[in-house]
């Protein structure tokens, strides 16, 4: 199998880079014409296709990052050092002009969302043209359509408007089934974009592959496990609770390993910085010792390994965020969010800027893929909401087991299902700040439910060509119903699509 691998990538990957390459103006509208070309003979090729989890773990979504009220827009940071916002015209896409981001020639998001699509159909179009065993086969088939199911649902959940009743005949997403060029790349309506984003969760839910191969935890595979955490989130996304529920469960049921930040999570390698003369040491987290993929790999909460990454470097979370914790007594607090951070960004010279930042791969990635804490989380908040109080406090305090020093503070309580409600909504903000806020966001101002709406505001600069220093502050607020909450398909898709793209209106 290894000669195979090897001879694959040799030949595979160099067509998938000259892909990537002649694409990257032209991402839908001009797949390569031989895309059928690309050598693929054997089971063990598609195998070596999905076992490359380098081309799918990360996903880079400066957009969701930036318009949640996680983040901080830090106006006396920005003072000092305005280069530390090298992404803040997402902000103002957001909040003020999205033509400022409809611009822009090339999204990350966009284009490597679908070139993960992209992948999952090669692995899907030439199934029945190898060699292989039957059940090998559907298991890489599943795996191909968990693949893509997951690409379709970011895509989803940062394109189009949250998915509603009203919003169902609203612009959804081009749908991709195969490699070919001549495929028609016209939206769906975001009911057809959510129905193929289903039936591609139901495909792979299919699989028969463990989780764990010979004591293993192969988190960077599809497996049934994997495919079933992200059915729960799908379906959470969807405000399908029973649905939501039943598939945490059956994640759960096979594996539920959680990380004790009490025994478990240490500091790692420290920085030390000069400010203002004098050595300052910046405490991090063992997970930040790495650059490559070694403490991502060995992050054992995974059901599927995806991270969110920040180009800026900088998960700078707001100071409203940082109110949600017990800093005495929440072990997160005290590893992941690390103060003077702000140093190691360069506001160490006069004047210096003290401020933390939310650490966890390194310095540019978060968790985002399904882990067996979020499943604690999509069981008790679908169990509250079905009225089942106590045991979906059950279910969050098994996790503040793991993340808090022992106490009368680790167990939640709660007088009824609204305060019950509220609580596991504040952990599930304290527990996946940065990777899940936009998706939450999204889905609880859109649930008819007013009592767990999040009101976005943030107080800054104007802008105009620039951001406006000399001007008065002004406050940003998205509203619930904003067209906002869809980001401007990128504006390299629209004349390469010859107008069949439509890009979504304000």
């Amino acid at each position: 199998m290894k000669s195979k691998i090897v001879n694959f990538t040799g030949t595979l990957l160099i067509a998938v880079f000259l892909f990537l390459l002649g694409s990257c103006k032209k991402f839908l509208s001009e797949l390569p014409s031989k895309s059928s070309n690309i050598p693929v003979s054997t089971i063990g090729d598609l195998d070596a296709i999905l076992a490359n989890y380098s081309s799918f773990y990360t996903e880079e979504n400066n957009m969701a990052i930036m318009a949640t009220d996680n983040t901080g827009f830090n106006k006396n940071i920005f003072d000092v050092k305005p280069s530390v916002f090298p992404n803040v015209w997402y902000f103002y896409s957001f909040f003020g002009d999205p033509d400022l981001i409809a611009n822009n020639t090339l999204d990350r998001l966009w284009s490597g969302e679908y070139t993960k699509i992209f992948t999952a159909n090669l692995v899907l179009n030439s199934l029945d043209k190898v060699a292989g065993g039957t059940q090998e086969k559907a298991n890489l088939k599943a795996e191909a359509h968990l693949l893509r199911a997951y690409a379709m649902f970011v895509l989803a959940n940062n394109f189009c408007l949250p998915y509603t009743e009203s919003n169902k005949t609203e612009p959804g997403l081009v749908l991709k089934q195969t490699t070919s060029f001549e495929e028609p790349v016209g939206r769906a309506t975001l009911q057809e974009t959510y129905a193929f984003i289903e039936n591609d969760v139901l495909e792979a839910l299919k699989s028969t592959s463990s989780l764990i191969v010979n004591g293993k935890v192969r988190h960077w595979r599809g497996s049934k496990t994997a495919a079933a955490g992200f059915a729960a989130r799908y379906y959470l996304q969807i405000n399908n609770y029973t649905a939501a529920l039943k598939y945490a469960n059956l994640a759960l049921a096979d594996y539920n390993i959680l990380v004790d930040y009490n025994t478990e999570m240490k500091y790692g390698n420290d920085g030390v910085v000069t400010v203002n003369g004098t050595p300052f040491t910046i405490k991090y987290p063992y997970t930040h010792n790495s650059s490559n993929d070694f403490d991502i790999i060995g992050w054992k909460e995974f059901l599927y390994l995806r991270t969110l990454n920040f180009s800026g470097w900088w998960f700078m979370p707001s100071q409203d965020l940082m109110n949600q914790y017990d800093q005495v007594n929440d072990l997160r607090y005290e590893y992941h969010f690390v103060e003077g951070y702000s140093y190691d960004r360069g506001l160490n010279a006069n004047p210096s800027y003290s401020y933390p930042g939310y650490i966890f791969f390194y310095k540019s990635k978060v968790p985002s893929g399904p882990t067996t804490a979020e499943m604690y989380l999509i069981k008790a908040e679908c169990l509250v909401r079905e009225n089942n109080t106590g045991d979906a406090l059950t279910a969050v305090n098994m996790l503040r087991a793991k993340r808090m020093k022992p106490g009368l503070w680790v167990n939640l309580t709660a007088e009824d299902q609204a305060e019950a409600l509220a609580k596991i909504l504040q952990e599930r903000r304290r527990e996946l700040p940065f990777s899940h806020r936009w998706l939450d966001i999204r889905r609880l101002n859109h649930n008819g439910d007013n009592s767990d709406d999040v009101v976005i505001s943030k107080t800054f600069y104007p802008y105009t060509t620039t951001v406006n220093t000399s001007a008065a502050p002004v406050t940003y607020v998205l509203p619930n119903n904003s067209r906002r909450y869809a980001q401007p398909i990128p504006a390299m898709e629209l004349p390469a699509s010859k107008g069949v793209i439509k890009q979504n209106t304000y």
